[in-house]
């Protein structure tokens, strides 16, 4: 199984914008079944899924027996994404099976209630509506590129500055969403990032100004969850400080979404749908 994988990708840095294929880290779904019933879905870099279901079973008081466990692959896809099976004898079954909680694990917070593979699927139209991706790359764009970055970094810096929590812990992620004009409209901190998200998306429903974003900008990495959650929020960009998952850059780029990572040091790395760089 693949831990990484190699997409085409657009480096822009002042007055350059370069096509390369860049390394990204693999992000794909696990289905883990218990005696054949649909238990969890965990998203993860493959590879160790045994190794993976033990440890998690053992830190979620399912299974605590030092016998081996029969685990089973009952699907696996093209995507990487699969489903095993664990039988696990019911007399040896702990209370944290007996309790029936969902349980909420991904490869960074959480795919909340999620269980099965099918919960993950995401429909819709694409909020792009240009497919020219090679025009990023063209000499004659250098002033747009420029423009795009420095448009990217001046609202990162209104979001670093407000960032209160972080700088007195060190220890929060962001999200910050942002209006056509580059106005912030809601910043919020989080220990977990999709939860930063979550409460910049509620309070832009409160206030009834959610249609006005234009922009969302987060403090780590971009996963499939933040994708499918700008999807439904109909936010056509997202600029993130870090990586991009594999799943992360395939979902934006079937529904259209602006994926842009490792945005630093008046350097960034588009990952899809980069015609919309214009619009920055």
């Amino acid at each position: 199984m693949k831990k990484s994988s190699v997409y085409e990708s657009i480096k822009l840095s002042k007055n350059n914008a370069l096509k390369v294929a860049d390394t990204i880290v693999v992000e794909a779904a696990l289905q883990i079944n218990i005696n054949n019933e649909s238990y969890t879905v965990v998203m993860r870099t493959p590879g160790d899924d045994n190794q993976l279901i033990r440890g998690l079973l053992y830190a979620e008081d399912i299974y605590k027996s030092k016998e081996a466990l029969s685990i089973n692959t009952i699907e696996v896809n093209t995507d990487e994404s699969t489903i095993l099976n664990v039988t696990i004898p019911k007399d040896k079954l702990r209370k944290g099976y007996l309790n029936k909680r969902t349980l909420l694990s991904v490869s960074s917070c959480g795919i909340c209630g999620k269980t099965a593979l099918k919960d993950l699927k995401i429909t819709g139209e694409s909020l792009s509506s240009s497919n020219k991706a090679n025009e990023v790359a063209k000499e004659d764009h250098k002033s747009a590129v420029n423009t795009a970055i420095n448009s990217t970094f001046d609202m990162f810096i209104k979001m670093t500055d407000l960032q209160f929590l972080f700088k007195e812990t060190g220890g929060s992620h962001a999200c910050a969403l942002f209006n056509k004009k580059k106005e912030l409209l809601t910043i919020k901190e989080d220990i977990g990032r999709h939860n930063a998200v979550d409460k910049c998306i509620g309070d832009l429903i409160e206030k009834q100004q959610l249609k006005q974003v234009s922009y969302m900008l987060v403090s780590g990495r971009v996963s499939y969850e933040i994708v499918s959650k700008a999807f439904f929020a109909k936010i056509r960009i997202i600029i993130a400080v870090s990586a991009c998952s594999s799943l992360a850059v395939d979902f934006a780029k079937e529904f259209g979404i602006c994926l842009i990572g490792f945005s630093r040091n008046d350097k960034m790395t588009v990952y899809a749908n980069p015609q919309h760089i214009f619009n920055i």
